[in-house]
């Protein structure tokens, strides 16, 4: 089962405090503009990525992706779409990404409402509640469930022919490295992001730079003003 079966009075809750689980940032605007709160703003396209059923989900790649994560409640529409990601300049030489974004159609994003499992605890949930998920590698991804499970095969067979090694350390820095030499901008040496062809696999993994590191980040769906659904936007710095 890929996604959670929330219970009767879970569905209740959440329709009750759905309005407060929203976002005061409309984040579409935020990709049309030159300049936030005086810094200069660049947009990176990181490429294409696949959703093969639907089911997707946000997790640090190396620490917390496993076959265990549960999908989020909202299911988007199959297909490849390119993801983008708005990139700040902080000052000369130096970017911190602030927002990850996968665009479903070219509709116009008029609220966001956070993306949820299903077993979130609603009880105490006000206007500055924010669930999203954790992050302990610096690392965010954008996944849909069977690119989660070809990525779990391939790193557990990695594992496997790499016993006491890291994944990171001992194959990743030089996949991340090797994008940064090939694609520098907006980048650090060592590199800030890669879109990973994964092995036996037609799909591919993006691994992207979490803002300022780690911690917890929110996720979002946008929907138009007939409500239907637009994109899915990652925030790592929040740019009210």
């Amino acid at each position: 089962m890929e996604k959670l079966q929330p219970s009767i009075e879970w569905k209740k809750r959440y329709e009750a405090v759905k309005n407060q689980l929203t976002s005061p940032v409309n984040y579409a605007k935020c990709f049309d503009m030159k300049e936030i709160q005086g810094k200069e703003i660049f947009i990176l396209d990181m490429g294409e990525i696949e959703f093969p059923t639907g089911d997707i989900l946000v997790r640090d790649p190396l620490v917390w992706l496993n076959r265990d994560e549960k999908a989020y409640l909202t299911s988007v529409p199959r297909g490849k779409y390119r993801i983008e990601t708005l990139v700040v300049k902080l000052e000369e030489d130096h970017y911190r990404y602030a927002l990850s974004r996968v665009r479903f159609t070219e509709s116009v994003p008029k609220i966001y409402y956070e993306a949820l499992k299903g077993d979130e605890n609603l009880d105490d949930v006000d206007g500055d509640s924010i669930f999203g998920f954790n992050v302990d590698a610096g690392l965010a991804t954008i996944v849909d469930v069977a690119t989660r499970n070809a990525y779990c095969d391939f790193k557990d067979k990695w594992y496997a022919e790499n016993p006491n090694k890291n994944i990171y350390d001992d194959f990743f820095a030089e996949v991340f490295a090797k994008n940064a030499e090939d694609n520098p901008d907006y980048q650090r040496e060592g590199g800030d992001w890669i879109n990973f062809k994964i092995p036996n696999s037609e799909l591919s993994i993006p691994m992207i730079q979490s803002g300022f590191g780690d911690g917890r980040y929110p996720v979002y769906f946008g929907y138009d003003e007939n409500g239907k659904l637009c994109d899915l936007v990652v925030e790592y710095i929040y740019l009210a």
